[in-house]
């Protein structure tokens, strides 16, 4: 059975860069039972078309879990040896996070990135990177910038392989 090379991979690139592909991928080559941590939520009947999409594309042989806010608690309850859960994505679970009344995103970020040492199922992380363009022209859309770049240091920090995809290719900046 083949495995990665760590248990705490970390994904991010930009929107349609081949990320999640990417992480799929090095899901399938694990041979491990597959588990696939769904964070978006269909707001809109666009959103519930790409999610039927991404499930019709990903096929039978993955589990599929859909949790926008509890993602601890959902990765303490999938841990187990011989599986791979990919978390996919965390910019969607920042922004439900951030559409709750009362979170404390600091927290947690910080309670997520301090879990993945702990788990025992292999754990690859997608997220979108959101810090390269220009300042946002609004409030909200600059907090959820500053609340995704330090939410990525954090993962960053904690994983134990971190790849940045851009075009279809990744390119491994730690690890």
């Amino acid at each position: 059975m083949a495995e990665i090379s760590s248990k705490r991979v970390f994904v991010l690139g930009g929107a349609r860069s081949g990320k999640s592909r990417f992480a799929e991928g090095l899901c399938t080559a694990t041979g491990y039972e597959r588990h696939y941590l769904a964070t978006g939520r269909a707001w809109d009947e666009e959103m519930r078309q790409r999610i039927h999409q991404h499930r019709e594309d990903r096929g039978p042989l993955w589990t599929t879990h859909e949790e926008p806010l509890a993602l601890c608690e959902t990765l303490t309850r999938l841990d187990q040896p011989g599986r791979v859960v990919l978390v996919d994505c965390l910019t969607l679970w920042l922004t439900n996070l951030m559409m709750e009344e009362g979170r404390d995103i600091a927290a947690d970020s910080a309670a997520l990135a301090a879990l993945l040492p702990r788990l025992t199922a292999s754990v690859i992380l997608v997220s979108n990177e959101v810090g390269l363009g220009i300042v946002p022209e609004n409030r909200m859309a600059r907090d959820f910038r500053d609340h995704a770049g330090r939410l990525h240091q954090m993962i960053a920090a904690a994983a134990d392989e971190v790849f940045f995809v851009a075009a279809g290719l990744p390119l491994k900046m730690k690890g």
